[in-house]
């Protein structure tokens, strides 16, 4: 009798079908982590740059502002642009040819997007907030499990939206779950 060296064609199409059937099991929940995971790193570096353009205007007792740009130079109101972050000398929200470019972000991957204040968010040199400021991000599927919410308050505290109920949608400062628009 001959040792047998392989595997026969039944063996190979049962492993098949075993691995088939756990990939289509798995593979939704992976994609949700995927998304999941992808918000949270866009959130944290937006949060990121809010609270470096805080910083940066009680360090240098200057106004610091944060606004989209998608090129770098003048401000938008499509949060899903680049961010960038300036030094404005002149306090009047808009980047001229002399106020010093400081940090910029990516633009929102596509599958993404921000909703924002319609102006720039900009911080006074005692770190203050000129106003309440809300972005929202949501992936395109607009699902509410994935929205993730930034809150900047008049004093300039940058708050990160939580699951406090624990019930897979986060909720606003207020206690009222997040949807998307």
């Amino acid at each position: 009798m001959a040792n047998q060296k392989g595997v026969t064609l039944i063996e190979i199409l049962i492993s098949l079908a075993i691995v088939a059937i756990i990939m289509t099991a798995v593979a939704p929940s992976i994609q949700s982590i995927l998304i999941k995971n992808k918000i949270a790193s866009q959130i944290n570096e937006l949060s990121a740059v809010i609270q470096f353009a805080r910083n940066n205007s009680i360090d240098q007792q200057i106004s610091t502002v944060v606004c989209p740009s998608s090129d770098y130079s003048v401000c938008s109101n499509d949060w899903d642009a680049p961010k960038i972050v300036f030094i404005d000398i002149d306090g009047n929200g808009d980047r001229g040819s002399d106020e010093e470019l400081i940090a910029t972000t990516e633009a929102i991957s596509p599958n993404n997007y921000v909703t924002g204040p319609a102006n720039s968010l900009m911080f006074l040199p005692n770190g203050e907030a000129s106003g309440n400021y809300t972005l929202l991000i949501c992936h395109t599927d607009k699902e509410a499990e994935y929205a993730r919410q930034i809150t900047i308050t008049l004093q300039g505290r940058v708050k990160m939206s939580t699951d406090s109920d624990r019930n897979g949608i986060h909720e606003d400062t207020t206690g009222t779950e997040l949807s998307c628009p």
